[in-house]
């Protein structure tokens, strides 16, 4: 029998941001909207979608062998399960998101210790009964089934609630007034998993490639030629990922440089090398970055 690796897909807002980032790492995953498994162009790997909030879940109890998901969702399932690594991004960015403590703009609370005695509505209950547990203030906590938002002020004095930009609090008139945790994706493993060479070749593979995806983003890629005499002066300007590749050229007085850098810094970086005396300058696109 084949070997197969059981890998969870985070469904709901992360969906589409997973499926688009297992696309730039090689993978092409098709979900049907009807269906809890996609399929993906990999005979080596069945996908079942599942909640972001379920998946250390069902990875701990070996339904599946590796899943995708919020750090935030494991420390508050309290699963044990092998973290492969770090994935930071998002449905909006590429940042991280923050559990945060919002209350009602114009309410009179400015710190955590103006909620004793009062209501917090969250999905992140086990976090948010040790964050007020630490701080010993007694508060009541509440399971938020969703819209947690809006509960302020009539269902609930306060909410902890997950935020990226912070826009969405805003648009509901609520105010931070403190930070609980950062959380980001996480490629998960259950622990047997884990230990068996196939599978753990596998998930490594996943971990390689998903984040050479992910460094890749904002990235590309630069050529150009360069009198040797001009050399020093053009690596001062080169904002290199590492240091440039520098290669002879059949010219004896000219060499060919190819580097990495942020997109952003391009069209300050081209014309300072372009007065410097590079030319043939060449930008392309990057899919991957192996670091």
């Amino acid at each position: 029998m084949a070997n197969k690796l059981k890998l969870g897909i985070p469904k709901g807002s992360l969906q589409d941001a997973t499926i688009a980032l297992f696309e730039r790492a090689g993978w092409r995953i098709f979900a049907n909207g009807r269906s809890y498994f996609p399929t993906i162009d990999d005979s080596e790997i069945e996908c079942m979608l599942i909640r972001a909030q379920e998946m250390a879940r069902y990875v701990d109890k070996g339904v599946l062998d590796a899943g995708l998901t919020g750090i935030d969702w494991v420390i508050e399932s309290g699963r044990d399960v092998k973290s492969v690594t770090s994935l930071v991004y998002s449905k909006q960015s590429r940042q991280k998101v923050r559990w945060v403590l919002a209350v009602p703009e114009d309410s009179q609370y400015q710190k955590a210790e103006d909620l004793a005695g009062k209501t917090i509505a969250t999905e992140l209950v086990e976090v948010s009964k040790r964050y007020f547990a630490s701080k010993n203030i007694p508060v009541k906590v509440e399971f938020s089934w969703g819209a947690t938002e809006v509960k302020p002020p009539t269902l609930a004095d306060a909410i902890v609630e997950v935020t990226e930009t912070g826009s969405s609090l805003r648009a509901n008139r609520l105010r931070i007034i403190d930070t609980l945790m950062e959380s980001e994706t996480h490629l998960i493993a259950n622990l047997a998993a884990y230990e068996d060479s196939w599978k753990k070749h596998k998930i490594d593979s996943l971990a390689l490639m998903l984040n050479a995806a992910i460094d890749a983003q904002g990235q590309v890629g630069l050529m150009l030629n360069a009198r040797k005499a001009d050399l020093p002066t053009i690596l001062d300007i080169l904002p290199a990922l590492n240091s440039p590749t520098v290669s002879e050229l059949s010219n004896s007085e000219w060499v060919a440089l190819n580097t990495i850098l942020e997109e952003g810094v391009v069209r300050e970086v081209v014309p300072k090398l372009k007065a410097a005396g590079a030319t043939g300058i060449v930008e392309y696109p990057l899919n991957k970055v192996v670091l």
